[in-house]
């Protein structure tokens, strides 16, 4: 094996640990938003109706609203990212 043979094997071996390291950051995040809207969803609870009723009726609730869905698209998003860049590429 020659030295580019060797430097070559490295990159390739080195590629899936890349991948996965990508994936646990993302996915780190997104159980984090996850953590936090349920904790928001607790707290929600924790309100007198009317309350809860303003509160749901705000742009903040309708942007946390929002942002949430694109979360649940991200995660899809993050699982064939992560399928892509562990894929062997094809010659």
């Amino acid at each position: 094996m020659s030295g580019n043979d060797n430097q070559d094997a490295e990159a390739n071996t080195n590629e899936p640990d890349q991948a996965e390291l990508a994936h646990s950051i993302i996915e780190s995040l997104l159980d984090h938003t996850r953590v936090v809207s349920d904790l928001i969803a607790l707290m929600a609870q924790a309100l007198d109706e009317d309350t809860t009723k303003a509160l749901t009726l705000t742009p903040q609730w309708q942007a946390y609203l929002e942002s949430r869905r694109r979360m649940e698209k991200t995660r899809e998003e993050v699982d064939m990212f992560a399928e892509m860049i562990t894929k062997e590429p094809s010659d």
